[in-house]
């Protein structure tokens, strides 16, 4: 009989899936429903293994510092690049499984991004926090919760970290170009896309480039639109602020004031170290922290040479949830994880502190906001975290899509193309919208 079930589960299961991709609901790799789970059973105690799913090792370094694992358990971190959907493939593939997984193979915890995280929070992959006894967001900042949380309300996972996004800019390129360093002048100066474009112009007459690519700029705009990527109708739409960074990342590469080039490759990179001509840079704290090694490299690197403003436009870039998968056999230290990370005024603080990282801690991100002695050796001294504290209660969660990933990168990749002269505009749109095909085959496109 338990055979019997177990086979009638999976079978059910299957049939939903596949009445989901009838609907147009179910996408392929990397795509837009995460796998249906049934809600789980009590466990019999604590299981031995607890699984992490994760796309790089930025939380496993902050998880190994600072939370002590329970007597008896050992983690198992199960890594997996994040490019072109990798990541989400074989997160799904474990969690379809995850109801007829061994205890020791289930999958406890995993990590989101905001590009995608509606696909998780909003399934049966994932089970409410607060029943397992996380209960306290009041320090928490509340786009955060709410990212984490289903259509109805239900919270699904936390976030250790709040990302209010900056320019990032070098100090002595800025004096040169504007005569100043100060933020608040460079702010002045950059307050909106028009004199972000001028003083561009004024930066590549002295031979620098205002950015290392053209989609430096990309999250800001992105971060701004007033409308999703795919509408009610499941039709896709590219929204004026899209449009806007379209038209800039031409202009821009045209004129040379940027490079052709992704922004995690090296060619971006290298104009992060001391000889690089690069002026600004956009992103949050884990950005200059996790993502701009060159510039603190000890011989070739300019660490000190940095600042921050708030740039054209308010914005603010991804950040990391961690989710509580269904079925795990691991509750109770599933909700002390989460817990620490956002409640443990100790560990809060070292991530601010030792990690330079903006926590999900008002009450923390506050106390170093306001001590005169704080700052940032890699900013000179700035105190960024009294910045990010002013900027994080302007942060919305709005017009997301479980297919922001693929397509961001996607319109990305294949401007670019355009952006090089490698292909004209039509050509450039036509093969972005066979990726989109590709990866999204009910999504409508023009």
């Amino acid at each position: 009989m338990k055979k019997l079930f177990a086979l009638l589960l999976v079978l059910v299961m299957l049939l939903s899936l596949a009445a989901c991709g009838d609907k147009g609901e179910s996408e392929p790799s990397g795509g837009g429903t995460a796998p249906a789970e049934p809600a789980p059973a009590e466990p019999d105690g604590e299981g031995k293994v607890f699984n992490i799913h994760a796309w790089n090792e930025e939380f496993k370094g902050f998880f190994e510092k600072y939370y002590e694992v329970p007597e008896g358990i050992t983690v198992n971190w199960i890594i997996t690049p994040s490019t072109d959907g990798a990541y989400q493939d074989k997160l799904d593939a474990a969690l379809l499984g995850q109801s007829g997984a061994a205890d020791d193979d289930k999958v406890d915890m995993f990590l989101a991004e905001a590009d995608y995280i509606l696909k998780y929070t909003n399934s049966g992959a994932t089970q409410d926090v607060t029943a397992l006894g996380v209960t306290d967001f009041s320090n928490a900042y509340p786009y955060t919760v709410q990212a984490a949380s289903d259509a109805s309300g239900v919270v699904k996972g936390v976030s250790f970290q709040c990302c209010p996004a900056a320019m990032i800019y070098r100090r002595s390129i800025a004096k040169d170009v504007l005569g100043t360093d100060d933020p608040a002048e460079v702010q002045a100066a950059v307050s909106d896309w028009d004199k972000f474009n001028a003083v561009a112009e004024q930066a590549a007459a002295k031979g620098y480039l205002m950015t290392a690519s053209e989609a430096a700029t990309y999250r800001v705009f992105s971060n701004n639109v007033t409308s999703p990527w795919v509408d009610g109708n499941n039709k896709l739409q590219i929204d004026a602020n899209i449009q806007a960074w379209m038209k800039q990342a031409k202009e821009f590469s045209d004129k040379g004031y940027t490079q052709d080039c992704d922004i995690w490759s090296d060619e971006c990179t290298a104009q992060m170290f001391a000889s690089g001509k690069a002026m600004c840079y956009f992103g949050p704290a884990w950005y200059f922290n996790f993502s701009m090694g060159n510039a603190q490299d000890a011989e070739k690197g300019c660490s000190g040479d940095w600042a921050i403003c708030e740039g054209p436009q308010a914005h603010f870039w991804g950040g990391t949830w961690l989710l509580a998968a269904s079925g795990s056999d691991n509750p109770t230290m599933l909700a002390d994880v989460m817990n620490t990370f956002i409640n443990n005024e100790e560990v809060c603080s070292n991530l601010v502190e030792k990690e330079a990282q903006f926590s999900n801690n008002k009450a923390v991100n506050a106390k170093f906001a306001e001590d005169p002695d704080f700052g940032s050796e890699f900013l000179g001294g700035q105190n960024d975290t009294a910045m990010f504290a002013e900027m994080a209660g302007n942060i919305k969660f709005e017009n997301q899509t479980v297919y922001d990933q693929l397509l961001n990168e996607g319109l990305q990749a294949n401007w670019r193309e355009y952006c090089k002269g490698t292909v004209s505009e039509e050509e450039a749109m036509s093969n972005f919208y066979k990726y989109v095909n590709e990866k999204y085959p009910s999504v409508v496109t023009p």
